[in-house]
C-alpha cells in the first residue's frame, strides 16, 4: 500500500512550509512540556519469516530489525523486508503471464526524545524491477495534562517510480500524506484514541499490466492523475480482569474517486501463566465502487478501469497470535517467540472471472514465525 524523484520548486516549497508548521508546533508543545521524559523503544532485534498466499499470489522472505538508543535521548532503527513474489493473479492469467520477482525495503529511523516529547524521523526505500518507492516521514507526539493524553502529528513525503518490463521506468507518482491522533488514558485499565489521516497522490497511479473492458473488447486502463482521500479511525482498547484485554475498531474512509470503505475491528488478548500471551482477532471490511470503475464498460468515457480493488467487494478477516517468552538468554537478552496466523476471504460483487463469469472470490492467508530479543 521508487527512484528519488527531481525535486520541483512546488514540492520543495510544500516540504518546507510542512517543515515550519511541524516546528512552530513542535516549539509550542516543548515549552509547555513538563521536566519528566517519555522512555524510548527497547533496544531490541528481530528476525521474521513471512508468506502470504492467496488469488493466484505467494510473496514470501525474510526481515530483519535492530534498534538501539543512545544516550538515553536517542534511538536509532534499522530494518531489511524481501518478499519474493510470484504472481499469477485473476489480472494476471486474464490478460498477461505469470511471472516472479523479488522486492527488497530498507526503512532508516530516529527517535530522539526531550521532556514529554518524542520527534521521530525516517526513511523508506522499496525496490524490485519495475517499481521503485521512496519516502521520508516525520512525526512528533506530546504527552500533555499529566501525561494522561498524548497528542500526534505526522507527515509523509513519498515518491514511485512506475516502470514495465521491456520498457523501463515511464512515470512517477507523489504522495503526500498527513496525519493527526489523540490518545486519552479515561481509567487504569482503560484507553481510547482517535486517529485522522488526510492523503494527496499525483502522477500515474494505475498498472501498466492491467486492462479494462469496453463493449467487451480489452483496452489498456485510465486512471485519473490525482487522488484526495481522508480516513479516521476510532479505538478503545480494556482491561476485563484476569490479565485478559478486549478492544474494537471502526475506520471509514473516503475519498474523490467516490470510494466509501467501512472497517470494523474486534479483538481479544489473554495470558496464560507467565510465559504465554493469546490473541485474536475478527475484521469486517466493505467498499464501494470508483466512480469510473466498470466490469464492462457500455459508454466511452475519458476513465475507465477494471482494477478489482476500485470494484465493491467486502472481506472478512479472522487471526490469531501465540507469544511465547522464553525468558532471559545469558542475563542480557529478554527472548520472545511469536507465530501469526490470518485468513481472509474477499468477495467482488461487481468483478467478474473471464474464465467462467462467476463473479470472483478468494481466500488468502498470512502466516508469519519471528523471534524477537530485546536487550
Amino acid at each position: 500500500m521508487a527512484a528519488t524523484e527531481r525535486a520541483t520548486p512546488i514540492a520543495v516549497g510544500r516540504w518546507s512550509s510542512v517543515l515550519r508548521r511541524l516546528a512552530g508546533l513542535l516549539g509550542s508543545l516543548l515549552a509547555t512540556g513538563g521536566a519528566k521524559a517519555v522512555d524510548l523503544p527497547e533496544d531490541r532485534g528481530e528476525a521474521m519469516y513471512h508468506l502470504y498466499t492467496g488469488g493466484g499470489v505467494t510473496a514470501q522472505g525474510p526481515a530483519l530489525l535492530v534498534r538501539k538508543s543512545i544516550a538515553d535521548r536517542v534511538s536509532l532503527s534499522a530494518s531489511y523486508y524481501v518478499d519474493a513474489v510470484s504472481n499469477a493473479s485473476i489480472d494476471v492469467v486474464t490478460t498477461a503471464s505469470k511471472f516472479k520477482e523479488t522486492r527488497h525495503a530498507w526503512d532508516l529511523g530516529v527517535d530522539y526524545v526531550v521532556r514529554d516529547s518524542t520527534i521521530s524521523l525516517s526513511t523508506y526505500q522499496s525496490d524490485e524491477p519495475d517499481y521503485k518507492a521512496n519516502a521520508v516521514s516525520l512525526d512528533v507526539s506530546q504527552e500533555v495534562f499529566g501525561n494522561m493524553t498524548t497528542v500526534a502529528l505526522g507527515y509523509t513525503r513519498a515518491s514511485d517510480d512506475v516502470g514495465q518490463k521491456g520498457i523501463g521506468f515511464f512515470d512517477t507518482a507523489r504522495h503526500w500524506q498527513y496525519r493527526l491522533g489523540v490518545t486519552q488514558i479515561l481509567s487504569p485499565t482503560w484507553l481510547a484514541s482517535v486517529n485522522l489521516e488526510a492523503v494527496s497522490d499525483d502522477g500515474y497511479l494505475g498498472s501498466p499490466y492491467r486492462a479494462a473492458r469496453v463493449f467487451g473488447a480489452t483496452v489498456p486502463e485510465r486512471h485519473p492523475r490525482t487522488r484526495s482521500s481522508r480516513a479516521v479511525k476510532l479505538r478503545s482498547l480494556k482491561e476485563i480482569g484476569g490479565r485478559q484485554s478486549v478492544r474494537v475498531e471502526y475506520r471509514y474512509f473516503w475519498d474523490n474517486w467516490d470510494i466509501r470503505a467501512h472497517t470494523v475491528e474486534g479483538g481479544y488478548s489473554r495470558y496464560f501463566g507467565d510465559a504465554w500471551l493469546a490473541d485474536g482477532f475478527l475484521r469486517y471490511y466493505s467498499q464501494s465502487k470508483a466512480n469510473f470503475y466498470s466490469d464492462n464498460a457500455q459508454t466511452e468515457t475519458l476513465y475507465v478501469s477494471r482494477n478489482r480493488q476500485l470494484g465493491t467487494f467486502n472481506s472478512i478477516g479472522l487471526g490469531a497470535k501465540l507469544t511465547y517468552s522464553a525468558g532471559r538468554y545469558q542475563g542480557k537478552y529478554d527472548i520472545k517467540l511469536n507465530g501469526t496466523l490470518e485468513a481472509y476471504q474477499f468477495r467482488y460483487k461487481d468483478f467478474t472471472d473471464l474464465r467462467d463469469g462467476s463473479l470472483y472470490s478468494f481466500i488468502g492467508t498470512v502466516f508469519q514465525v519471528y523471534v524477537t530479543a530485546t536487550y
